[in-house]
């Protein structure tokens, strides 16, 4: 019996100590790992939104809370002034979580482009919802208060043939945005007119 516990008292110091070591890593690498999405996977999807932008969007970015949310808004300036903003959000698709950017004019609260991000979508079907530039397209100019529905839901988005829960939840995610952003407007003008 005195062995057994001294194997379980081991065990456990060996346990709390591998999950601190993994736990300190993790958050370590944190800020690095965040560098290199915005780099190499939301980077090309937020120039290409937010495409002619004065700035860098990606280095005028900035947090903002929704609860217990975050999300990380990119600023563009056009003309002179920093009318247009970039937010992620997320939806379920046939293969997991479809991550995509959208880009909206803050002057007429209007999309001005759509981009997907992250998925995990079939090749060949669903995985066309972030090569297909006319699929993307069906959304500019869309009012962000109106909710983006596939045409088979009754709405105005025509789906990618043979991938129709992958185009719903590209819709879901871009009206997901559109609520995020009408609700924290007020704070986003806020923080912007904050920077420089």
């Amino acid at each position: 019996m005195n062995d057994m516990v001294k194997m379980v008292v081991v065990l456990t110091i060996l346990t709390g100590f591998s999950g601190g070591l993994l736990a300190s890593i993790r958050n370590g690498t944190a800020e690095q790992i965040e560098i290199q999405q915005l780099k190499f996977v939301k980077g090309p999807a937020i120039k290409s939104i937010l495409e002619g932008a004065e700035n860098d969007p990606i280095a005028d970015r900035f947090k903002i809370k929704d609860g217990e949310k975050e999300y990380s808004v990119f600023v563009g300036k056009f003309d002179g002034k920093a009318n247009a903003v970039a937010i992620e959000s997320f939806a379920t698709g046939f293969g997991g979580p479809v991550g995509v950017m959208v880009g909206i004019n803050m002057d007429d609260d209007s999309v001005l482009a759509v981009g997907v991000t992250t998925h995990a979508e079939t090749p060949g079907l669903g995985s066309r919802a972030k090569d297909d530039p006319g699929f993307v397209a069906q959304f500019k100019g869309g009012a962000i208060k109106d909710p983006f529905k596939v045409s088979k839901d009754g709405g105005q988005i025509n789906a990618l043939s043979g991938a129709t829960i992958t185009s719903q939840a590209v819709c879901q995610a871009t009206t997901d945005v559109g609520n995020v952003y009408l609700k924290l407007k007020p704070k986003i003008q806020e923080k912007i007119s904050t920077m420089k």
